[in-house]
């Protein structure tokens, strides 16, 4: 398991296997590509990111991960499985995210992606591209590069 700082200073325990904590995920992200390239959304506060958010009530991971795609993307994964999950924790409130890696098989123009402005692509090698000012904070901590290093690992 790794663990590090994140950009605001809280602790985050990373684990590449599923309820590897004692909090229940309450969160997603998916990584997602989209014709070779990143798949990203643009999130109106943050940046460029990810997509990802809170799993609603009645619905499991897997379900979360397809519907914040959709809604923030117009994305409809083809295939996809959980690589791991994250702990962040601030010493007095804690929360615990699954992390996805998905292949987007088509993308559906939508007048409205909730609180994004919808899909941004990136090409580049994102691993460097992340410290860019249109990046959210999200982008540029060790999830994202020990992740994106796993799915390598694994042939992604």
């Amino acid at each position: 398991m790794d663990q590090f700082f994140d950009h605001n200073g809280c602790t985050v325990r990373l684990a590449f296997r599923l309820n590897a904590f004692s909090e229940v995920s309450r969160h997603v992200i998916v990584i997602c590509r989209y014709h070779n390239k990143w798949l990203l959304t643009s999130h109106k506060e943050r940046g460029w990111e990810f997509p990802g958010g809170k799993i609603e009530p009645g619905e499991n991971p897997e379900q979360a991960a397809l519907r914040e795609v959709y809604e923030e993307t117009g994305g409809v994964l083809d295939t996809f499985f959980p690589l791991g999950e994250y702990e962040v924790s601030n010493g007095s409130t804690s929360f615990v995210k699954t992390i996805f890696y998905g292949s987007v098989v088509d993308l559906v123009d939508k007048n409205n992606y909730m609180e994004t402005n919808g899909p941004v692509f990136e090409d580049d090698n994102i691993l460097d591209a992340r410290f860019q000012e249109k990046y959210s904070f999200i982008m540029k901590d060790d999830v994202i590069k020990n992740s994106l290093e796993q799915l390598a690992q694994l042939k992604f």
